[in-house]
Formats: C-alpha cells, sequence, structure tokens
C-alpha cells in the first residue's frame, strides 16, 4: 500500500521559516508529480506547489517568492522549504502523489503548521 509520510509541520512566529519532507513509499517515486496542499479551517484545499520528476516546478499565487518545492528521486523525499511565514499560511499541509492516471492520486495524513503574528 502507498504511503505519503509527512513531517516538519510545527509553530512559528512570522516572519520564521519551516521545512517539511513527505517521505513516499511503495510507489516508483520518480515518476510521480509530487505536490504540496493545504487546507485552513473553514477554506477549500488549494495549490502550494508542485514539482514534476525531472524537477519542474509550479507555485500558488500566494507563496510564489517565498516557499520553494524540491524532491529527491534517490530518497523519494519531496520537500517544501516555507520562508517569510505568514499567519494567514496556517492550514494543514498535505503530501501529495499522482501521475494523472485513474487510481494514482495518493494523499499523506497532513502536517500542521501554524504561524503566529
Amino acid at each position: 500500500q502507498v504511503q505519503l509520510v509527512e513531517s516538519g509541520g510545527g509553530l512559528v512566529q512570522a516572519g520564521g521559516s519551516l521545512r517539511l519532507s513527505c517521505v513516499a513509499s511503495r510507489i516508483t517515486f520518480n515518476i510521480y508529480l509530487m505536490g504540496w496542499y493545504r487546507q485552513a479551517p473553514g477554506k477549500q484545499r488549494e495549490l502550494v506547489a508542485v514539482v514534476t520528476g525531472g524537477g519542474s516546478t509550479n507555485y500558488g499565487d500566494s507563496v510564489k517568492g517565498r516557499f520553494t518545492i524540491s524532491r529527491d528521486n534517490a530518497k523519494n523525499t519531496v520537500y517544501l522549504q516555507m520562508n517569510s511565514l505568514k499567519p494567514e499560511d496556517t492550514a494543514v499541509y498535505y503530501c501529495n502523489a499522482a501521475t494523472g492516471v485513474i487510481g494514482s492520486n495518493y494523499w499523506g495524513q497532513g502536517t500542521q503548521v501554524t504561524v503566529s503574528s
């Protein structure tokens, strides 16, 4: 069974930084589009950033210039470096692995990020 395990969330003051990690198991990692999404209370889940197997990236407008997504295919791991954090970044952050093929879309359990003002 595919597993995505996130870590690195926590409480940080505004302007601070956090680094999230997501380790994937039981998938051919390098063919998957890996992404981070977030969901704040009362809001829909939204895209934070995605990275292709080859390293091409795309970001949500609200995090451009502050967050950086990267991956290490040898370690089956995707990272999200979050800098200049704002209170509005507070949310549960979810790791996602997808190929676009029906049935090949997986989610982690989520990790809480809380940014205090």
